[in-house]
């Protein structure tokens, strides 16, 4: 029997709201909850330890533990693997402004964990355990403004800007390579904030196709520069540091117009120098 916890696809709690609701902890992304014999899982998007997206109608969800390789059987993973037999339900939020939590729905465990690694919270390679999840079906779609996309994105690139290029680096690395997909009023690409930092401040101020300073400079007297994928999003490209490439207006302008053969192997060639 399904647990009544009054809420619809696109309602917000608070953590004290998600607390009481489920009688769960304060705290953690996978909260075991005995009083309705679920898993109450959270991607919190403004904490942006864990690489979580949508790609398609699956959201590949990542396991616990901030540390060192995971485990299968550790704590609330062992849980969300075996949750196709043990008869606990499964209860998806997602975090895009601090303390929001907005419900996705009940999910399901769609396929086998896979193995992927990913920066721990020290930015130190890890394995870790990726589940994929889909949402039951006869539930309402959550469509996120896009506001809440952008603040999303805006503070993964803060939290980039402040990394060493070291820390940077690791990260871009090993950011997924396919871009999320989600619905915000129409589909829009989720792309990573660590590869985007990584492109712009490898060409240090300087356009990589047409070798020419930035025009201009932003509001915080940084070159301005835009990345580019050299191998479109849009064409099945990926949102990669070898795919990422920071240049002038001007320059994307003309890629997204001409996408000249003899450009793009340029950008290539700069890419993964």
């Amino acid at each position: 029997m399904t647990f009544n916890h009054g809420l619809k696809p696109s309602d917000e709690l608070n953590n004290k709201g998600l607390m009481d609701t489920f009688r769960v902890a304060v705290s953690s992304g996978m909260r075991r909850s005995k009083y309705a014999n679920a898993l109450i899982l959270v991607s919190d998007h403004t904490k942006a330890t864990y690489e979580d997206r949508w790609i398609g109608d699956v959201f590949h969800y990542t396991g616990m533990g901030l540390e060192g390789d995971q485990s299968l059987d550790y704590a609330q993973n062992k849980t969300l693997n075996n949750s196709n037999t043990n008869g606990v339900t499964l209860y998806l939020f997602e975090v895009f402004l601090a303390g929001r939590y907005k419900y996705i729905g009940e999910v399901y465990l769609a396929g086998e964990p896979y193995e992927e690694i990913q920066p721990d919270k020290n930015g130190i390679p890890r394995t870790v355990y990726v589940f994929p999840l889909k949402v039951k079906e006869g539930q309402p779609e959550v469509i996120v403004p896009i506001s809440e996309l952008n603040a999303k994105e805006e503070f993964q690139e803060r939290k980039a800007k402040r990394l060493s290029d070291e820390e940077l680096k690791k990260r871009a690395k090993y950011a997924p390579k396919k871009p999320g997909t989600r619905p915000v009023s129409g589909s829009g690409f989720e792309r990573n904030a660590y590869v985007t930092e990584y492109a712009k401040r490898k060409a240090n101020g300087i356009c990589q196709l047409c070798n020419q300073p930035a025009p201009f400079k932003d509001k915080k007297g940084k070159p301005y520069l835009e990345t580019h994928h050299i191998i479109w999003l849009a064409n099945g490209g990926d949102d990669t540091i070898e795919n990422t490439i920071a240049i002038c207006p001007n320059c994307h302008r003309k890629m997204h117009s001409l996408n000249l053969p003899e450009d793009v192997r340029k950008l290539q060639q700069r890419a993964m120098s």
